[in-house]
Formats: C-alpha cells, structure tokens, sequence
C-alpha cells in the first residue's frame, strides 16, 4: 500500500477517541521519524479524535493528557500547542491515510466520513507484522505499552511509505 501523494505530500491523519492519548503520540512520533530521515517536506501529519468529548463547549479542545505528554516527553518529544480537535466529513478528502488505533476508531471514522470508498482507513498495528488493536491508556494506564506499539506502528508505517 502506497498512498497516492496529495500534491508533494503524503498527509496522514492518526485517529483515536479523544485525541489527548494516542493519536497525538503516534503524530508526535512520525514527525519525529520523518524529521531524522530529513523528509519533513515529504509529509503533512495530524491527529484528530472522533468524538467531541475533549473539545469544550466553547470548541477549544483539552490539551494532550499528562501521561501522554510525559511519555512524549521522556523520549524527547514536545506536544506542545496540540489540542483536541474532531476529524469531519470533509477532511477524508484531504488525507491520503486515515489511521485508527483500534477498531472502534475505524467504525467512528466511516460513520464520520461517510464510508472508506478509496480504501485510506487503516489500524496502525496493522503495518507491523502483530496487527490489532492498540489498547486506551486513558483506562488501562500503561502507557508504556502504548508507546511501544505506536512506535513499532509509526517505524512500520513510515517504512511502508518510504519503501
């Protein structure tokens, strides 16, 4: 699978229920590996969630939850800035890949864009040869785990694309 470029750009949205955990750090984490190959050019990479429950009623969403950031953080990263936002109808257009965290993500996400006709929804594990879900940390806690399969997810990710 290689995505069509969007113009000189492959854009690639990460996805996960509030986007204050997961989909930020696998944004975070690709940008990160795109910046030490030195094909920052190459790509535009956001996140998003697919519900509204981190986003305030007056639309400014909740900065990334304190584990994650700490993770981040731990590993060099900086989020700073990154706020939750909710994916729209609109915007399957614009993304070459839309890519979930688990299922449930997947689900949302259709249902948000109205289906997957040009086949760009994907999980991130399922690069890597143990494809599946990769758990809310937000409930389990292990954050630890979290950061491992999004990296394991963002290195195969990135390799597939850079192949």
């Amino acid at each position: 699978m290689k995505p069509e470029r969007s113009g000189n750009r492959i854009r690639v949205l990460f996805v996960c229920w509030g986007n204050i955990c997961r989909s930020p750090m696998a944004e975070f984490v690709m940008k990160d590996l795109v910046r030490w190959a030195g094909k920052t050019e190459d790509f535009e990479i956001a996140s998003a969630a697919t519900s509204r429950e981190e986003i305030g009623p007056n639309g400014v969403g909740n900065p990334v939850y304190p584990p994650a950031r700490e993770k981040l953080k731990e590993h060099g990263l900086s989020c700073e800035g990154k706020r939750a936002r909710q994916l729209v109808r609109e915007e399957y257009g614009k993304w070459d890949l839309l890519i979930g965290m688990e299922e449930m993500n997947l689900k949302y996400m259709k249902r948000i864009c109205g289906g997957d006709p040009e086949g760009k929804m994907h999980r991130l594990l399922d690069f890597t040869d143990r494809p599946g879900d990769i758990a809310d940390p937000w409930y389990s806690g292990d954050f630890d785990t979290t950061w491992k399969e999004i990296r394991a997810g963002c290195t195969a990710l990135f390799k597939k694309l850079t192949k």
